[in-house]
């Protein structure tokens, strides 16, 4: 948690610090992490091993067909949402801001949130 408070605080204080011109920028980690990445940490923060099933997309894919179908909370519409790429470009605010990369990685800053909710 105080890794994402200290890298809110780095971006708004650089925001202040320096005359940037006017516009929309991505506040976002260096690199981006699937669910499974996203898993498997959570599980190392907890020294556990994850549980990670494999399901095959075609079954995946006609279950969704059938929630449209038969009006479930899983359906194709649902399905494409979900699966989608969430990933955004960081690299306007970097230039903005005069980085080369964030004070934090991904990585590190979600295994060290994990382990602050685990005491």
């Amino acid at each position: 948690m105080a890794d994402f408070v200290m890298f809110v605080s780095f971006v708004i204080k650089q925001l202040i610090d320096k005359e940037i011109e006017p516009g929309i920028y991505q506040v976002a980690d260096d690199e981006a992490l699937s669910t499974n990445e996203l898993i498997n940490i959570m599980a190392a923060s907890q020294n556990k091993k994850a549980a990670i099933r494999h399901i095959p997309v075609r079954l995946i894919e006609t279950l969704a067909r059938f929630g449209g179908f038969f009006k479930l909370p899983l359906n194709t519409e649902r399905l494409k949402k979900l699966t989608e790429s969430y990933v955004v470009s960081n690299k306007k605010i970097k230039l903005a801001l005069g980085i080369e990369k964030m004070p934090v990685t991904a990585v590190d800053g979600l295994r060290r949130t994990f382990e602050f909710f685990e005491h």
